[in-house]
């Protein structure tokens, strides 16, 4: 640790610190525009100057660092004041400098409000300027469907080209030109093909960036700001969901540094428009192949008359991949009083909770890749199914301390790998102790084995689970302290789902057998809109948009979205998480535990609670870690699964996950992620297409 007197005040920081984080844990404000603790530094906007005792003029405190600092003449630690006469002129010289080309675009400006040069200019600059020139124009540019420009606001901080270069991975941004000439833009004007570009808005700290689907739709101080987690992947960001009335008009990010740090994908950030967008907000009945608005009673007394006298062996349930636990837990209780056991959850087939929780959640946890010192993709493709968890792969690939090597399909993840092969075949052989990599995986500390839903959503699933824990246990990836064996799921709803033993048990169907024609007489879909249906089966659908699985049902019931209902998720590397409620379901729709509330006692199948904390109490009792909010219970040991085995086919393993933008019903209902589908397809090119 090294000494400091900071105003006055005696402090120790390690000597890695720069001024700038020195100053903050003394507690001193700084300004700064280009410094992001996430990003290096630039020291290019001087807003962050502070006095060095000795030095005979300001230094900008984010690029000195505290072992540079010279000690006083006998020895005294270094002196540094960031109140002082010196320091305020040399700051509202710089604000001055600053707002010389800055346009005032204050009150049609969308960063109004939340802006730190609007900020900072209160707070640190003068009231008039001494520059009457004419303000520079520079024309807008061209960064795709997510971002909108106003380049004419720009400061050069540079936190955008950084960002993409270093957080993302695509160097598609940079700088031409110099001095008053220099401009951000991308290369060609092309769009950006980052699935992380949104956060551009929130780093840049004027309004030259600001979010093309949001413009001039709201004011900050007029939104309802709720606390939520994020549901388009598994790996359950924190979010804050911003409504007015019963709209939501957008998400952002909150920091959560053991899961998404302070980003979130473009996919969470902007499905907002497809909350809105083909929304069922009424019950209805299928007569003579077509889809009529009914009442409650009247969906379901069809209900009653088709399910009410079955045997429950010809009843299932499939539950999507937006599904909170607890309508799982209430849909699993009304088929127990069936005497069924014809449970399953989208693209879960490959996993048994009987082998342990350790056998299907992200044991080495998403902090933990911080430690990784090699790592084996096999069958996964993090950039599409993961995008925030493949970002920190790349923070920790940076370091130069991470190797990794994929087995699947080639696809550009951000970071260098070395490509093993397609399919199991490779996986096989390194397992049975051959293979280039397998030296690096035994020489790591902490090895991990990340298998993706390229492998487990095939048939074979299973055995390639199995094949790839026993790879897992041969190099030493599972130690005291250390379980470097992760599934990566790429829905939120599938860990919940396992955890609860929302899977076919006994002599249970799984989702494909409940497909196959004449297995099933009545199916419940909980918003399982890709499920397979036979023809025949009588499809109860309980959802929210007008998707696929509405197509195929016979009684759609409403039911709530993410956003308008309080939920618990569980996320792949198994952390309970609370979902809150921002807003109310449209029209008729209800939240869908109370939906399969109410059916129960139409079908004489009263479930034991009326009140969703009733439900958490049974819940709890039966899976007891779901109450532990915010914490990851354990996984165990995948020694079970390691033994299992199993015939394996040899084809090569392909990510179900086509279209990074289209992958759930929200995401199909929006048309800024159809927009975004179309630029990552090559449909659009450019600004002018």
């Amino acid at each position: 640790m090294t000494k400091l007197i900071i105003d006055g005040k005696e402090i120790d920081v390690p000597p890695e610190y720069t001024l700038i984080q020195a100053c903050e844990a003394a507690g001193a404000e700084i300004p700064r525009f280009c410094y992001h603790e996430r990003l290096s530094i630039a020291g290019n906007c001087r807003m962050c100057l502070v006095e060095v005792k000795g030095s005979p003029k300001p230094v900008a405190s984010c690029a000195w660092g505290v072992r540079d600092c010279r000690p006083g003449p006998n020895g005294e630690p270094p002196e540094v004041n960031t109140r002082t006469p010196m320091v305020k002129k040399a700051r509202e010289g710089v604000m001055e400098f600053l707002l010389i080309n800055h346009p005032l675009d204050c009150p049609i400006c969308d960063q109004g409000g939340e802006c730190d040069l609007q900020d900072q200019a209160m707070g640190y600059g003068v009231d008039t300027s001494r520059f009457a020139e004419n303000k520079r124009a520079v024309e807008d540019k061209y960064l795709g469907a997510l971002v909108k420009t106003s380049m004419n606001r720009c400061i050069q901080c540079t936190r955008c080209v950084r960002f993409t270069t270093e957080v993302c991975g695509v160097a598609e941004m940079g700088a031409t030109g110099r001095g008053e000439d220099m401009e951000i833009t991308t290369y060609l004007e092309s769009a950006l093909t980052s699935e992380m570009q949104g956060n551009l808005v929130d780093i840049c700290p004027v309004g030259a960036l600001t979010s093309k689907p949001y413009a001039f739709a709201a004011r900050p101080w007029e939104l309802g700001k709720t606390q939520s987690v994020d549901v388009m992947d598994g790996v359950g960001s924190a979010i804050r969901v911003d409504t007015r009335g019963r709209e939501v008009m957008r998400i952002l990010p909150r920091v959560n540094e053991a899961v998404n740090e302070e980003w979130i994908s473009d996919k969470t950030r902007h499905i907002v428009d497809g909350l809105r967008t083909q929304r069922l907000d009424r019950p209805y009945i299928r007569e003579n192949g077509k889809l009529r608005p009914a009442s409650w009673p009247e969906a379901f007394g069809a209900i009653v008359a088709k399910a009410g006298r079955l045997d429950g062996k010809r009843i299932g349930a499939i539950a999507g991949d937006l599904a909170t636990v607890e309508e799982m837990f209430a849909l699993k209780e009304l088929l127990a009083k069936f005497g069924s056991s014809n449970l399953a959850v989208e693209g879960g087939h490959a996993f048994d909770p009987a082998l342990g929780r350790a056998s299907y959640i992200f044991n080495p946890t998403i902090v933990g890749i911080e430690q990784a010192d090699a790592l084996l993709i096999v069958g996964a493709n993090p950039r599409k199914e993961a995008a925030i968890l493949n970002a920190r792969i790349r923070k920790r690939w940076r370091t130069g301390q991470l190797k990794v090597a994929v087995i699947g399909e080639k696809a550009d993840l951000t970071y260098a790998y070395d490509y093993l092969g397609a399919g199991p075949d490779t996986l096989g052989e390194l397992a049975g102790g051959k293979g280039a990599f397998l030296d690096v995986l035994k020489n790591a500390k902490h090895p991990i084995v990340l298998v993706g839903s390229g492998a487990t959503s095939r048939h074979d699933g299973a055995a390639v689970l199995a094949q790839a824990a026993k790879l897992a246990k041969d190099i030493g990836a599972t130690k005291d302290g250390w379980n470097g064996f992760g599934v990566v799921q790429p829905t939120a709803s599938r860990v919940g789902a396992l955890d609860i033993g929302f899977t076919p048990a006994g002599k249970g169907l799984t989702a494909e057998q409940m497909g196959t024609f004449g297995t099933l007489d009545v199916l419940f879909s909980l918003g399982a809109d890709d499920a397979k249906v036979a023809d025949g089966t009588f499809v109860v659908y309980i959802g929210t948009h007008g998707d696929k699985g509405a197509h195929r049902a016979d009684v759609i019931l409403p039911g709530a979205a993410y956003t308008e209902k309080s939920g618990i998720y569980v996320n792949t590397e198994g952390r309970v998480q609370m979902g809150n409620r921002a807003g109310f379901p449209p029209g008729d729709a209800r939240e869908d535990w109370a939906i399969i509330r109410a059916l129960s006692e139409a079908l004489g199948k009263t479930l034991p609670f009326d009140s969703l904390a009733a439900l958490r109490q049974q819940m709890f009792k039966a899976t007891p870690h779901l109450m532990r909010i915010d914490q990851i219970e354990p996984g165990g040991a995948i020694d079970a699964l390691a033994g299992k085995g199993g015939s394996i086919e040899k084809a090569p393993f392909k990510s179900p996950v086509s279209d990074y933008y289209l992958t759930n019903p929200i995401a199909r209902a929006s048309a800024v992620m159809a927009e975004c589908s179309r630029l990552a397809s090559g449909q659009i090119l450019s600004a002018a297409e």
